[in-house]
């Protein structure tokens, strides 16, 4: 089956950066969409970016004004979300999700995922 397993959360300052990671444990997902959201206290899973899971593709959220970026080690099967200029409002939980593509490059609603990592914590302070 295989998991997703996020990691690299934790408290940073507004202005610093973090890189999230979602490594696959125990298979690999080529030919997956994979996506980043979020999840901030009352308030609905957030997209964030999506793209293949082992190719260089990738689609934003606007909201986001190029301050997150996707990035890949297919060697290590993990994908990064490398998040600059960090703000208060950016604290939530994070999520990468996994889905079969069946030709899709992106997927940006959350429902859309079937397979989700358990989530990393990022707080931003002010």
């Amino acid at each position: 089956q295989g998991e997703l397993v996020e990691s690299g959360g934790g408290l940073v300052q507004a202005g610093g950066s973090l890189r999230l990671s979602c490594a696959a444990s125990g298979r690999t997902f080529s030919g997956y969409v994979m996506g980043w959201f979020r999840q901030a206290p009352g308030k609905e899973r957030e997209f964030l970016a999506t793209g293949p899971w082992n190719t260089g593709s990738a689609y934003y959220a606007d909201s986001l004004a190029g301050r997150f970026t996707i990035s890949r080690d297919n060697a290590k099967n993990t994908v990064y979300l490398q998040m600059n200029s960090l703000k208060p409002e950016d604290t939530a939980v994070y999520y990468c999700a996994v889905q079969p593509s069946w030709g899709r490059s992106y997927l940006q609603d959350y429902k859309d995922y079937n397979y989700w990592g358990q989530g990393t914590q990022v707080t931003v302070s002010s």
